[in-house]
C-alpha cells in the first residue's frame, strides 16, 4: 500500500532533547532542530549541511578516518552540534526531508547520498549489497545499514512517498529512485523476468519483496543528468 509522506508545515514534533520541525516541503525541504538547555543532546549531521545555528550551538567538525571508509567511499567527517538552540540543515538538491525511527529491530538501509541527520543514538555502517545489485540498481556497491535507535533524517531528489508491503507482496520501483528500504529486492528486466546477462542498465527495476517498507523519490538524479548533458553544447 502506498501512503504520502506527511507534508505538516509547521509541526514541532519531540526528539530525545528537543523538537523539530521540517518546513518548505516537499521540494525545497529545511530541517529546524531546537536543542534544549541542559538536555545533552547530540546531532550528528552531513558536512556541509548547515545553514544557520544559534550562537549558542557549538559545531564540531570530526574525522574518522578508517581504511574500510577510504575502501567504501564513506564519509571521513561528521559535523556534531551540541549546546542549546536552533540548527538549521538542507541538503544540495532539491527535495524533500524525511523521518525515519529507527528502533533497533527493523532492518533499515538507505543509499548512501541520502543521509543528511540523526541523533546521538543512532549510526550507519557501510555494507557491499553485491556486485550484481550494485550495478543494476542504480546504487553503490556499498550501502548504509543504520544501526541503533533514534530518529534518522534523509534526503530526497524531488518528493518522496512511501510503500508498505504485506507480507509476500511484491511491488517494483524504477533503478534510481530509491531512498530507504526494509523489505527484499531483487533485480530484473522491465518487462518482467529474472536478470540472467550482464549487458546493459537500462529497462531494469527492483522487484521488492514484503514485509518491509520502501521510500522512493520522485525524481532521478542520473536522469536528470543525462538530460543536462543533451542541452549542453558540446565542447569545441
Amino acid at each position: 500500500m502506498e501512503n504520502s509522506v506527511p507534508r505538516s508545515l509547521n509541526e514541532l514534533k519531540p526528539y530525545a532533547g528537543g523538537n523539530y520541525q521540517i518546513a518548505h516541503r516537499d521540494t525545497n525541504a529545511i530541517l529546524n532542530l531546537d536543542i534544549n538547555h541542559g538536555s545533552g543532546a547530540i546531532i550528528k549531521a552531513k558536512p556541509g549541511a548547515m545553514v544557520h545555528m544559534a550562537g549558542t550551538v557549538q559545531l564540531t567538525g570530526q574525522v574518522k578516518f578508517s581504511v574500510k571508509k577510504m575502501f567504501t567511499g564513506s564519509e571521513m567527517a561528521e559535523s556534531t552540534f551540541a549546546g542549546h538552540g536552533r540548527v538549521a540543515l538542507a541538503p544540495v538538491l532539491q527535495g524533500d526531508i524525511v523521518t525515519l525511527h529507527i528502533d533497533g529491530s527493523t532492518p533499515w538501509k538507505i543509499g548512501k547520498d541520502t543521509f543528511l541527520a540523526c541523533t546521538q543514538g543512532v549510526s550507519k555502517e557501510a555494507k557491499s549489497q553485491g556486485l550484481g545489485k550494485a550495478f543494476f540498481s542504480g546504487e553503490d556497491l556499498f550501502i548504509y545499514h543504520v544501526l541503533g535507535q533514534g530518529l534518522l533524517w534523509l534526503t530526497s531528489y524531488g518528493a518522496v512517498d512511501r510503500i508498505d508491503l504485506q507480507p509476500g507482496e511484491d511491488h517494483i520501483v524504477d533503478n534510481g529512485h530509491l531512498v530507504a528500504w526494509s523489505a527484499n529486492y531483487r533485480i530484473e528486466k522491465a518487462g518482467g523476468g529474472s536478470m540472467t546477462s550482464l549487458k546493459t542498465g537500462e529497462g531494469l527495476v527492483c522487484r521488492f519483496t514484503g514485509p518491509g517498507a520502501v521510500y522512493i523519490q520522485t525524481r532521478n538524479k542520473d536522469e536528470f543528468k543525462a538530460f543536462i548533458r543533451k542541452q549542453a553544447p558540446s565542447a569545441g
